[in-house]
Parts: C-alpha cells; sequence; structure tokens
C-alpha cells in the first residue's frame, strides 16, 4: 500500500509532463475499440440527416460501403447494421427479417465484399420489421417468447448466410442466445459470432434510435417493460449474464452504455468475459445538443463518455460517433 507523504511524495509529479501522464494513463481509448452503426436505407447514393441524431445520417447501401471503407482505414474493426424498413415491408410476423434480399441482407454482402476483413455486426430483433413495432411477436397483446425465439433463429440464419460475422440479439427473450447458437453450429456457421445484449435497459433513451429507424411510431399494445430490464435492477444483469454464457454467448453487452457504468463493472468483474456498452441514441444526443448551444466542448466529452465505458471494464463501444473520434486519434 502507498504510504508516502508529502513532500517527499508529490502526486502531481507524474502530471506535471505529458510524456509522464502518458507513460501512467491506466485507460486507454483507441480506434479498435469502437463498432459504427450504420443506418441502411433503400435507394442510390442517399444520405439523409436524421433531426434527433445531429451529424448522424442514414445511408444507401452504396454509400454505406464507402463509410465502411473510411472506418475501415480509421482502424474501426466493425460496423453494425440497421436497417431503416420501408412500411410496405413491416407485417405482424416480421417476415421480411428472414427474407434473403431483405434491404439488410443487401447492406451486409455489399460490405463484406467491399471490405472483406471488417467485421459487420447485425441487430438480431423483430420491432424493425413489424407493424407493432416489439422486438417479437405479439399473441393476444402480449409478446410470445418462444414463437419468438423461432422468429429470431430464421432471422440470425439469414443473415448469417448474407455474411454477418456477428449477431447482436437486442430482443432478450429467454433462451434466445442457445436457439441461435444451436442454429448456427447445425448450419455449420462456427465462426459466428454472437454479441448479446444480456443487460438491455427499458430505457428513456431510445427515442432518437427509433426516429432514425422509423419505428418511433408504430409501438402498441403490450409495453418494452415485459422483456427490457427493470432500470433500478442491478443483479438480474448478473442474472441475465450467467444465462447467455452458459447458452453460447461470445460477448455479453449493457444498453444503454453511460448510464449503467456499475452494471459494466460488476458483470466484467463477475465473469471477466468480453463485454461491450452500446452507447445508445440519447447519450448521444445529449452530448450532441450541449455542444451544437455551447454549453461543452462536444469532442472532449465524447471522449470522456467513452473512457469511462472503457474504465468500467468494456472490450469494445457501438457509438455513433466513432468515425468521428477515430479521425482524431
Amino acid at each position: 500500500m502507498f504510504t508516502g507523504q508529502y513532500p517527499l511524495a508529490r502526486n502531481r509529479r507524474m502530471r506535471s509532463d505529458a510524456w509522464s501522464r502518458s507513460l501512467i494513463q491506466e485507460t486507454q481509448l483507441l480506434p479498435q475499440n469502437l463498432i459504427q452503426p450504420l443506418f441502411i436505407v433503400e435507394g442510390q447514393n442517399q444520405r439523409i440527416d436524421i433531426p434527433s441524431l445531429p451529424t448522424v445520417q442514414r445511408y444507401s447501401v452504396d454509400v454505406a460501403v464507402d463509410v465502411a471503407k473510411e472506418a475501415e482505414a480509421l482502424g474501426i474493426p466493425c460496423v453494425a447494421i440497421f436497417a431503416c424498413v420501408e412500411a410496405s415491408d413491416k407485417s405482424e410476423d416480421a417476415q421480411e427479417a428472414w427474407n434473403p434480399n431483405s434491404l439488410a441482407c443487401r447492406a451486409i454482402h455489399a460490405i463484406k465484399q467491399a471490405c472483406p476483413n471488417l467485421g459487420i455486426m447485425v441487430d438480431v430483433a423483430l420491432d424493425l420489421y413489424t407493424t407493432h413495432g416489439h422486438d417479437g411477436l405479439v399473441v393476444n397483446n402480449s409478446v410470445h417468447n418462444d414463437k419468438t425465439i423461432e422468429a429470431l433463429i430464421k432471422q440470425g440464419l439469414n443473415y448469417a448466410h448474407a455474411g454477418a460475422d456477428a449477431l447482436g440479439p437486442s430482443d432478450m427473450m429467454d433462451g434466445r442466445i442457445r436457439g441461435l447458437r444451436e442454429a448456427l453450429e447445425d448450419d455449420h456457421f462456427y465462426d459466428t459470432k454472437i454479441f448479446s445484449y444480456t443487460a438491455k435497459y427499458a430505457s428513456a433513451l431510445y427515442g432518437p434510435y427509433r426516429e432514425a429507424v422509423g419505428s418511433s411510431g408504430t409501438l402498441a399494445g403490450a409495453s418494452k417493460l415485459t422483456y427490457q430490464q427493470d432500470p433500478a435492477n442491478l443483479q438480474e444483469a448478473l442474472r441475465e449474464a450467467q444465462q447467455d454464457i452458459q447458452e453460447g454467448a461470445d460477448m455479453l453487452m449493457v444498453k444503454p452504455g453511460t448510464f449503467y457504468l456499475d452494471v459494466i463493472q460488476l458483470l466484467k468483474q463477475t465473469y471477466q468475459m468480453p463485454l461491450l456498452a452500446y452507447q445508445v441514441s440519447g447519450e448521444f444526443a445529449m452530448i450532441q445538443a450541449g455542444s451544437s448551444l455551447g454549453y461543452i466542448d462536444g469532442k472532449r466529452v465524447m471522449l470522456e463518455a467513452l473512457l469511462s465505458l472503457k474504465r468500467a471494464g468494456c472490450n469494445g463501444i457501438l457509438t455513433y460517433g466513432a468515425i468521428d473520434v477515430a479521425k482524431d486519434f
């Protein structure tokens, strides 16, 4: 234990120069720790601003390929695909989710063709494909766990066949990791990774994301509180993580990120598993809004927020600012 006393011991000595501060820096954030989400839309040469997510755009597949190339050149190892599904392609049973020619599959295929060494993660849940906006299939005004798993398996295999390297189940159904893992094994996708949204909280911070993917006005019926975690609960995340690990998850994820640093730290200390956090749209938008109003230095606050996630125990972070942050390294 440190027992030095002032003035012989001066903690400020090692802070006095840039080189010595660098030498003892405990937490380092690098481009290789970041994942860039990409919102994909139909069309050609499309770059569409998202009002509630300043600096973030929706991209057509051709433009998304260029953005993926930029991310890879900056040292970002992975992009995450979120398809903005046309209303005409949505249904109560989410059949478009396992269409091999879906927008998401076309984006996965095109990016993998252009960037074969870049990781491609894709969100696995039904909310983008359902008319009611829920992450699963609704039966008698309730999201049906086991029927949803059957649909998620078809969706996940569809993405794996398209070339996805990692599936990100964000639905929070019980047993979906086992279902996906067994299906991937049976179909010989032995190396396809599962980045499980292990502790996905029923947060008020998802609003800008729902606008971005066009699902903000569709949510109907049962509350997402019936399957996403209560923000008041910490120990519940341990049970979710233990189950996901036993069922074959390769990485665990906490979502949102910055508001749940205690959850991240507890999961890392308990299981020593590879761990992701998602700096969600509301967290990102607050920083951008504060920066645009001149209240904060947006770049410094963004870096500080991401460092807090890394310091808490994250190996990787999904953030809409990945490319912009990586440019500053």
